[in-house]
């Protein structure tokens, strides 16, 4: 039982589960209150037959209704 409640132990594995648990939980709420507050932001493209397949300046081809 030399190092079995360690941190290298079963106690570190205990730490190790429940702040991954935890880092997933908090990006999984965080990533659900983006998608409900973008839900209802769609964005409109113009012109899109003109849009070249290549072009840096993109995100002047559409607006968002905000």
């Amino acid at each position: 039982m030399n190092g079995l409640f360690g941190l290298n132990g079963l106690f570190g594995y205990l730490v190790a589960v429940v702040l991954l648990l935890s880092i997933v939980g908090v990006l999984g709420y965080m990533a659900v209150v983006v998608q409900k507050t973008e839900a209802n932001n769609p964005y409109k493209i113009e012109a899109s037959t003109t849009i070249p397949m290549q072009n840096a300046d993109i995100n002047q081809h559409y607006k968002t209704n905000q």
